[in-house]
């Protein structure tokens, strides 16, 4: 989840490279060891879901109020899958990120011919489509009660015990971050990232911008995907909460606390979302998006490049500002020689 961070730091040693992609493995494989297990694997779910998020919104311009969708299509599909097939979880999770890549294929056909509000609405009403279809369709995603009882079955291991199914569900979420990072830095997302800032001349140049963004799209549903799938495991149902817009809304929450377009800044703002609703959970303080959308406000307000953009953004700045100049110029201090001869 480094990867990402050591482009960015290319003018920089290798050994600070090499650093900074160990202290980030260090902290992925030590998490559990200082937060409660499932905790743990919830940061790490929702840090992939809003990571994939970012992917569209920071990366191909497209704000999407209807991603629920796919990370709660993928959490039932899981659930199906593990409960009637007996697969490992990992095949189960697999078969629930194709399945909310092939739902995002027609709602993105038709969602990338608008733009804006109206793309974010053309999601955000096939969202809703997706939530009526899980509420009426009791007899196979058990309605309001949700699906119960998702195993988590691995050959040899027992992931009964949530300290062993983070470090299960760990490859997962790191491939996936892996691919997000190596579809951004590719030709492709250079591509996209063209048809984001200016659709018209990468038309003319020849590049079918919709295509693009219906690929985008799909892939972003697919990572989508994956953390649905691991949520679910992880936690052993599927609930209506999962495809209801409420969901969408706070993976716009976590994108834009880390910073938009940052892609792991995402990471951070999931991380402290998921600790913070913990945190106050525990205490007992039931109004936690009264505390979560207050801190929101006050990011929005005073970091207008999220947590971790603004933090980037002055390291870059304190980077590139150039070295003083070790002999000023005085304004007083010239060549005579060179002063023009009075008349």
């Amino acid at each position: 989840m480094i990867l990402a961070l050591l482009g960015k730091l290319h003018r920089h040693p290798a050994w600070i490279r090499w650093g900074l992609l160990g202290a980030g493995l260090l902290a992925a494989f030590g998490l559990p060891w200082v937060l409660y297990p499932p905790v743990a694997a919830d940061i790490l779910c929702w840090g992939l879901f809003a990571v994939a998020f970012d992917l569209l919104l920071g990366h191909a311009g497209l704000l999407s109020f209807g991603h629920a969708a796919f990370w709660g299509t993928s959490a039932y599909a899981t659930g199906l899958i593990a409960i009637h097939s007996g697969l490992p979880f990992y095949a189960a999770v697999l078969g629930g990120a194709v399945a909310a890549a092939l739902l995002a294929l027609p709602i993105g056909f038709l969602a990338v011919r608008r733009s804006g509000i109206y793309f974010a609405m053309v999601t955000l009403a096939f969202a809703q489509m997706v939530y009526f279809i899980a509420n009426q369709w009791g007899d196979v995603t058990g309605g309001e009660n949700g699906l119960q009882g998702i195993p988590r079955d691995l050959p040899g291991v027992d992931l009964s015990d949530s300290f062993l199914y983070y470090y299960a569900a760990l490859p997962v979420v790191l491939l996936g971050l892996t691919a997000a990072w190596r579809i951004v830095h590719s030709p492709f997302g250079r591509v996209v990232t063209a048809v984001r800032d200016n659709p018209a001349r990468a038309r003319a140049l020849g590049y079918p911008a919709d295509r693009y963004k219906l690929v985008v799209f799909a892939v972003s549903a697919f990572l989508s995907g994956l953390a649905g799938g691991l949520y679910a495991v992880n936690h052993g149902f599927a609930s209506l909460q999962e495809v209801y817009w409420t969901t969408s809304g706070k993976v716009v929450v976590m994108t834009v606390l880390g910073g938009i377009g940052t892609l792991w800044g995402s990471l951070a703002g999931a991380a402290v979302i998921v600790r913070l609703e913990d945190w106050l959970s525990t205490a007992g303080f039931e109004e936690t998006g009264l505390v979560t959308g207050g801190m929101f406000i006050v990011v929005v307000l005073l970091f207008r490049r999220g947590l971790w953009g603004t933090l980037t953004h002055a390291l870059r700045v304190r980077t590139d500002s150039p070295a003083p100049d070790p002999k000023p110029h005085l304004e007083h201090d010239h060549d005579d020689t060179t002063q023009p001869v009075p008349s």
